[in-house]
Protein backbone atom coordinates (compact mmCIF):
# COMPACT_ATOMS: atom_id res chain seq x y z
CA UNK A 1 0.00 0.00 0.00
CA UNK A 2 1.31 3.45 -0.92
CA UNK A 3 2.15 5.69 1.98
CA UNK A 4 0.47 9.05 2.42
CA UNK A 5 3.07 11.79 2.71
CA UNK A 6 2.98 15.49 3.53
CA UNK A 7 4.31 18.04 1.04
CA UNK A 8 3.82 21.77 1.57
CA UNK A 9 0.39 21.50 3.14
CA UNK A 10 -0.89 18.66 0.95
CA UNK A 11 -1.49 15.02 1.82
CA UNK A 12 -0.54 12.89 -1.19
CA UNK A 13 0.16 9.28 -2.14
CA UNK A 14 3.93 8.90 -2.11
CA UNK A 15 4.15 8.40 -5.88
CA UNK A 16 2.38 11.70 -6.49
CA UNK A 17 4.62 13.83 -4.25
CA UNK A 18 7.15 15.74 -6.35
CA UNK A 19 9.86 18.24 -5.40
CA UNK A 20 11.49 20.56 -7.93
CA UNK A 21 14.99 19.84 -9.21
CA UNK A 22 15.70 23.48 -8.30
CA UNK A 23 15.00 22.91 -4.62
CA UNK A 24 18.04 23.95 -2.59
CA UNK A 25 17.98 20.69 -0.63
CA UNK A 26 18.73 18.90 -3.90
CA UNK A 27 21.21 21.40 -5.31
CA UNK A 28 22.99 22.71 -2.20
CA UNK A 29 22.15 20.41 0.72
CA UNK A 30 20.43 23.50 2.15
CA UNK A 31 18.02 21.71 4.45
CA UNK A 32 17.51 20.31 7.93
CA UNK A 33 15.64 17.27 9.21
CA UNK A 34 14.21 15.58 12.28
CA UNK A 35 13.19 12.01 13.07
CA UNK A 36 10.49 11.30 15.66
CA UNK A 37 9.82 7.80 16.91
CA UNK A 38 6.29 6.37 16.97
CA UNK A 39 5.29 3.66 19.45
CA UNK A 40 1.74 2.46 20.12
CA UNK A 41 0.65 5.04 17.54
CA UNK A 42 2.00 7.85 19.75
CA UNK A 43 4.95 10.24 19.54
CA UNK A 44 8.03 9.64 21.69
CA UNK A 45 10.06 12.59 23.00
CA UNK A 46 8.23 14.88 20.57
CA UNK A 47 8.83 18.19 22.45
CA UNK A 48 12.59 17.68 22.26
CA UNK A 49 12.51 16.98 18.52
CA UNK A 50 10.26 19.97 17.82
CA UNK A 51 12.54 22.25 19.86
CA UNK A 52 15.66 21.00 18.09
CA UNK A 53 13.97 21.48 14.70
CA UNK A 54 13.23 25.10 15.51
CA UNK A 55 16.77 25.62 16.79
CA UNK A 56 18.27 24.18 13.59
CA UNK A 57 15.97 26.36 11.50
CA UNK A 58 16.95 29.47 13.44
CA UNK A 59 20.67 28.72 13.08
CA UNK A 60 20.31 28.60 9.28
CA UNK A 61 17.69 31.33 8.89
CA UNK A 62 15.08 28.86 7.63
CA UNK A 63 11.36 29.54 7.98
CA UNK A 64 9.22 26.73 9.38
CA UNK A 65 5.78 27.30 7.82
CA UNK A 66 3.81 25.62 10.64
CA UNK A 67 3.31 26.94 14.14
CA UNK A 68 3.71 24.66 17.15
CA UNK A 69 0.11 23.44 17.18
CA UNK A 70 -0.02 22.82 13.42
CA UNK A 71 3.31 20.98 13.49
CA UNK A 72 2.13 18.64 16.24
CA UNK A 73 -1.19 18.10 14.46
CA UNK A 74 0.64 17.19 11.25
CA UNK A 75 2.68 14.56 13.11
CA UNK A 76 -0.45 13.01 14.56
CA UNK A 77 -2.23 13.14 11.21
CA UNK A 78 0.51 11.41 9.27
CA UNK A 79 0.46 8.59 11.84
CA UNK A 80 -3.32 8.28 11.50
CA UNK A 81 -3.36 8.46 7.69
CA UNK A 82 -0.82 5.64 7.50
CA UNK A 83 -2.25 3.57 10.34
CA UNK A 84 1.20 3.36 11.87
CA UNK A 85 1.68 1.77 15.28
CA UNK A 86 5.48 1.64 15.38
CA UNK A 87 8.22 3.30 13.37
CA UNK A 88 9.40 6.79 12.59
CA UNK A 89 8.36 10.09 11.07
CA UNK A 90 10.96 11.82 8.91
CA UNK A 91 10.58 15.58 8.46
CA UNK A 92 12.72 17.69 6.11
CA UNK A 93 12.70 21.46 5.73
CA UNK A 94 14.60 23.17 2.91
CA UNK A 95 15.01 26.81 1.95
CA UNK A 96 12.86 26.12 -1.09
CA UNK A 97 13.03 26.48 -4.86
CA UNK A 98 15.38 29.04 -6.41
CA UNK A 99 17.93 29.45 -9.18
CA UNK A 100 21.18 27.72 -8.29
CA UNK A 101 23.34 30.24 -6.46
CA UNK A 102 25.64 30.10 -3.46
CA UNK A 103 23.87 33.16 -2.08
CA UNK A 104 20.55 32.51 -0.35
CA UNK A 105 17.46 33.39 -2.39
CA UNK A 106 15.51 36.55 -1.50
CA UNK A 107 13.51 36.73 1.68
CA UNK A 108 10.01 35.43 1.15
CA UNK A 109 11.03 32.37 -0.87
CA UNK A 110 8.63 29.59 0.08
CA UNK A 111 10.33 26.78 2.01
CA UNK A 112 9.76 23.11 1.21
CA UNK A 113 8.40 20.99 4.03
CA UNK A 114 8.20 17.21 3.60
CA UNK A 115 7.11 14.46 6.00
CA UNK A 116 6.90 10.72 5.51
CA UNK A 117 6.66 7.61 7.66
CA UNK A 118 8.72 4.44 7.87
CA UNK A 119 7.13 1.48 9.63
CA UNK A 120 9.48 -0.44 11.91
CA UNK A 121 9.18 -2.55 15.06
CA UNK A 122 11.24 -0.27 17.28
CA UNK A 123 11.02 -2.59 20.29
CA UNK A 124 12.50 -5.63 18.56
CA UNK A 125 16.18 -4.93 17.92
CA UNK A 126 18.60 -7.88 17.90
CA UNK A 127 21.51 -5.47 18.35
CA UNK A 128 20.11 -4.48 21.73
CA UNK A 129 20.47 -8.08 22.85
CA UNK A 130 23.88 -8.87 21.39
CA UNK A 131 25.53 -5.46 21.17
CA UNK A 132 27.38 -4.00 18.20
CA UNK A 133 30.99 -3.47 17.21
CA UNK A 134 32.33 -0.08 16.16
CA UNK A 135 35.42 1.07 14.30
CA UNK A 136 37.13 4.37 14.98
CA UNK A 137 37.09 6.62 11.91
CA UNK A 138 38.44 10.19 11.57
CA UNK A 139 35.74 12.85 11.81
CA UNK A 140 35.93 14.88 8.60
CA UNK A 141 32.48 16.51 8.74
CA UNK A 142 31.83 20.26 8.63
CA UNK A 143 32.17 22.28 11.82
CA UNK A 144 28.49 22.86 12.69
CA UNK A 145 27.39 19.35 13.62
CA UNK A 146 25.04 20.81 16.23
CA UNK A 147 22.68 21.72 13.37
CA UNK A 148 20.74 18.69 12.10
CA UNK A 149 21.37 19.21 8.40
CA UNK A 150 20.94 16.76 5.52
CA UNK A 151 24.71 16.83 4.89
CA UNK A 152 25.05 13.12 5.60
CA UNK A 153 27.48 11.92 2.95
CA UNK A 154 30.50 11.71 5.23
CA UNK A 155 28.64 9.87 8.02
CA UNK A 156 27.52 7.40 5.33
CA UNK A 157 31.12 7.05 4.14
CA UNK A 158 32.29 6.51 7.72
CA UNK A 159 29.70 3.82 8.29
CA UNK A 160 30.71 2.05 5.08
CA UNK A 161 34.38 2.25 6.11
CA UNK A 162 33.47 0.67 9.45
CA UNK A 163 31.59 -2.12 7.67
CA UNK A 164 34.58 -2.68 5.38
CA UNK A 165 36.61 -3.24 8.57
CA UNK A 166 34.07 -5.80 9.77
CA UNK A 167 32.34 -3.53 12.28
CA UNK A 168 28.68 -2.56 12.52
CA UNK A 169 29.13 1.20 12.84
CA UNK A 170 31.68 3.99 13.19
CA UNK A 171 32.67 6.14 16.12
CA UNK A 172 34.13 9.37 14.78
CA UNK A 173 37.11 11.07 16.38
CA UNK A 174 39.14 14.26 15.98
CA UNK A 175 41.91 15.99 17.93
CA UNK A 176 42.35 12.88 20.05
CA UNK A 177 38.74 12.60 21.25
CA UNK A 178 35.59 10.72 20.22
CA UNK A 179 32.87 13.01 18.87
CA UNK A 180 29.88 10.73 18.15
CA UNK A 181 28.73 7.73 16.13
CA UNK A 182 27.76 7.97 12.46
CA UNK A 183 24.13 8.69 13.40
CA UNK A 184 23.98 8.47 17.19
CA UNK A 185 25.52 9.70 20.44
CA UNK A 186 28.47 7.78 21.91
CA UNK A 187 28.65 6.95 25.63
CA UNK A 188 31.00 4.99 27.89
CA UNK A 189 30.81 3.73 31.47
CA UNK A 190 34.11 3.80 33.34
CA UNK A 191 35.45 1.10 35.62
CA UNK A 192 34.18 3.19 38.53
CA UNK A 193 30.66 3.23 37.10
CA UNK A 194 30.64 6.83 35.87
CA UNK A 195 28.64 7.52 32.71
CA UNK A 196 30.72 9.72 30.40
CA UNK A 197 29.22 11.52 27.42
CA UNK A 198 30.77 14.24 25.33
CA UNK A 199 29.70 17.75 26.37
CA UNK A 200 27.60 19.71 23.91
CA UNK A 201 29.28 22.04 21.43
CA UNK A 202 29.42 22.65 17.69
CA UNK A 203 31.27 19.32 17.44
CA UNK A 204 28.22 17.09 17.90
CA UNK A 205 24.44 16.98 17.67
CA UNK A 206 22.48 17.70 20.87
CA UNK A 207 20.79 14.31 20.96
CA UNK A 208 17.24 14.22 22.28
CA UNK A 209 17.67 10.64 23.46
CA UNK A 210 21.07 11.60 24.90
CA UNK A 211 19.40 14.21 27.09
CA UNK A 212 16.78 11.75 28.30
CA UNK A 213 19.36 9.09 29.15
CA UNK A 214 21.54 11.50 31.13
CA UNK A 215 18.48 12.59 33.10
CA UNK A 216 17.45 8.99 33.80
CA UNK A 217 20.96 8.06 34.89
CA UNK A 218 21.23 11.01 37.27
CA UNK A 219 17.82 10.24 38.77
CA UNK A 220 18.96 6.69 39.52
CA UNK A 221 22.11 7.84 41.30
CA UNK A 222 24.58 7.27 38.47
CA UNK A 223 27.45 9.74 38.37
CA UNK A 224 27.40 11.54 35.01
CA UNK A 225 30.30 13.44 33.45
CA UNK A 226 29.74 15.51 30.31
CA UNK A 227 33.21 15.73 28.83
CA UNK A 228 35.25 14.55 25.89
CA UNK A 229 36.78 11.08 26.17
CA UNK A 230 39.62 9.48 24.23
CA UNK A 231 39.61 6.33 22.12
CA UNK A 232 41.85 4.70 24.75
CA UNK A 233 39.29 5.51 27.47
CA UNK A 234 36.58 4.01 25.29
CA UNK A 235 38.51 0.79 24.71
CA UNK A 236 39.18 0.50 28.47
CA UNK A 237 35.55 1.21 29.46
CA UNK A 238 33.43 -1.19 31.49
CA UNK A 239 30.49 -0.57 29.17
CA UNK A 240 29.76 1.45 26.05
CA UNK A 241 26.60 2.25 24.14
CA UNK A 242 24.95 4.54 21.62
CA UNK A 243 21.65 6.41 21.79
CA UNK A 244 19.34 7.61 19.04
CA UNK A 245 15.67 8.35 18.45
CA UNK A 246 14.61 5.05 16.89
CA UNK A 247 17.24 2.70 18.33
CA UNK A 248 16.92 4.05 21.89
CA UNK A 249 19.95 2.51 23.67
CA UNK A 250 22.18 -0.04 21.92
CA UNK A 251 25.21 -1.63 23.63
CA UNK A 252 28.67 -1.47 22.08
CA UNK A 253 30.69 -4.59 22.89
CA UNK A 254 33.78 -4.08 20.70
CA UNK A 255 35.69 -0.94 19.73
CA UNK A 256 38.37 -1.29 17.06
CA UNK A 257 38.52 -5.00 17.85
CA UNK A 258 38.98 -4.49 21.60
CA UNK A 259 36.41 -6.24 23.76
CA UNK A 260 34.44 -3.95 26.06
CA UNK A 261 33.95 -5.40 29.54
CA UNK A 262 33.13 -9.09 29.24
CA UNK A 263 32.01 -8.68 25.65
CA UNK A 264 28.29 -8.67 26.42
CA UNK A 265 25.81 -5.80 26.95
CA UNK A 266 26.47 -4.22 30.33
CA UNK A 267 24.03 -4.05 33.24
CA UNK A 268 23.73 -0.26 33.27
CA UNK A 269 23.21 -0.16 29.50
CA UNK A 270 20.42 -2.73 29.72
CA UNK A 271 18.78 -0.90 32.62
CA UNK A 272 18.91 2.47 30.87
CA UNK A 273 17.33 0.98 27.74
CA UNK A 274 14.51 -0.55 29.79
CA UNK A 275 13.96 2.66 31.74
CA UNK A 276 13.99 4.78 28.61
CA UNK A 277 11.37 2.64 26.86
CA UNK A 278 9.14 2.51 29.93
CA UNK A 279 9.26 6.23 30.75
CA UNK A 280 8.95 7.45 27.17
CA UNK A 281 6.15 5.03 26.42
CA UNK A 282 4.25 6.29 29.47
CA UNK A 283 4.76 9.93 28.45
CA UNK A 284 4.18 9.53 24.70
CA UNK A 285 1.89 12.06 23.01
CA UNK A 286 -1.44 10.73 21.80
CA UNK A 287 -3.74 12.75 19.49
CA UNK A 288 -5.83 15.30 21.37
Amino acid sequence: MSRIVYLNGQWLPEDEAKVSIFDRAFLMGDAIYEVTCVLDGMLLDYPGHAARLRRSAAELGLTLPLDDDALLAAHHEIVARNGMESGMIYLQLSRGVAERDFAYPPAGTEPTLVMFTQAKDVLVNPAAETGISVALVPDLRWGRRDIKTVQLLYPSMAKMEAKAQGADDAWLHEDGFVTEASAATAHIVTAAGTLVTRDLSHALLPGVTRSAILDLAARHGVTVEERAFTPDEARAAREAFITSATNFVVPVVRIDGAQIGDGTPGALTRELRAQYIATRRAAALAPA
